[in-house]
């Protein structure tokens, strides 16, 4: 099977040209052609050598993998499913909202961490995506040239993917790829505490940790993750970054019926950030099965967030987008579209 181009960072190009024998400068030449002009043939590759051309094609192709399947919601979200390695599938969400365009991306198929309230957790792991799989994502689209935010909130936990998530966001920020301003992005996590520090010491891009609870024990009882990462480590880690500049830190807080709502929540979610310069942005829950959990009412999600802003912490309400095509936060599985693609 031929290697693919889409994916490589600038370092791995070299390598690829000086194994061929090919000048040096053929390197930046090709992640142009991959990232700037996006061509989908190594043939379109004009100032290259028909020679080199050739030799490239002997063992390797662009790469680029349009959706197999696209779904549109009533408010215009639009999910797209993915074809992964091993039979496998993946999917992303791109959400239009006024001047922005938003791109949710995943990272893995499935997901290691099996949070209660996530239907990405109930499918179980699968497998790591390749940077090839991601930045994929990005380019196959057909709204990928009206993308302005790009968010690593789809499927997986990005940090236990790390070294191909970091490559991707090399190839999106740096000048020989897409030169796009790390503001742009942002990468979410439950907060594995290794990479977490590796991304804030080897990234710019913005950071987005899934708390949701303001007290140790009732993370735990929805995340297991907090056993290996507990909350308090990870709140700690990040108090010695400056978010005051550049780069934002944000907080998910999923917003459950009776169970983390309350002001007292609330109360300790602000004692618990004291310090951080940061926001919090509150989910609705989205009902998916098996789950006896319900999502807060309006009045309490008011209540939550007024209480923060008058502690001096940003809130925000998310809007829930794509809920009816199961593209909102939480939502997204493959398990039953793999399973209906390999009968059909």
């Amino acid at each position: 099977m031929k290697g693919k181009l889409i994916g490589k960072s600038l370092d791995e190009l070299k390598k690829i040209v000086a194994d061929y024998g090919m000048p040096g400068f053929t390197a930046k030449q090709i992640a142009q052609w991959l990232y700037v002009k996006r061509v989908t043939s190594i043939d379109d590759m004009t100032n290259i050598s028909k020679k080199h051309r050739d030799l490239l094609s002997e063992d390797f192709v662009i790469g680029l993998d349009l959706p197999r399947h696209e779904a549109i919601s009533v408010d215009g979200t639009k999910k797209y499913l993915f074809s992964a390695a091993g039979d496998k599938f993946i999917e992303a969400v791109y959400i239009p909202d006024k001047e922005r365009a938003t791109l949710c991306v995943s990272s893995q198929v499935g997901c290691k961490m099996n949070c209660v309230f996530c239907m990405t957790g109930k499918q179980g792991f699968n497998g790591n995506l390749t940077s090839a799989e991601i930045i994929n994502q990005i380019v196959s689209i057909p709204d990928s040239e009206k993308l302005t935010n790009l968010v690593f909130m789809g499927m997986g936990e990005p940090m236990d993917n790390y070294e191909e998530v970091l490559k991707a966001l090399e190839i999106l920020t740096s000048d020989w790829g897409f030169s796009w301003s790390p503001k742009r992005i942002t990468v979410s996590t439950i907060g594995v505490e290794k990479n977490v520090r590796r991304f804030l010491d080897e990234s710019k891009c913005h950071l987005a940790v899934s708390l949701h609870a303001s007290f140790p024990e009732k993370r735990l009882e929805i995340m297991p993750v907090e056993k290996a990462w507990n909350m308090y480590d990870i709140i700690d880690l990040l108090k010695e970054y400056d978010f005051s500049k550049q780069r934002r830190l944000s907080f998910e807080y999923i917003m459950f019926n009776g169970y983390n709502d309350s002001i007292e929540d609330a109360k300790e979610l602000a004692k618990v950030l004291k310090g951080l310069d940061c926001r919090v942005n509150l989910i609705r829950f989205h009902a998916i099965p098996d789950v006896d959990l319900k999502s807060s009412d309006e009045k309490a999600m008011i209540a939550f967030r007024d209480y923060l802003t008058s502690k001096g912490v940003t809130c925000t309400i998310r809007s829930s987008r794509g809920e009816d095509i199961f593209a909102a936060c939480g939502m997204l599985s493959t398990k039953k579209g793999e399973k209906n693609d390999k009968q059909g």
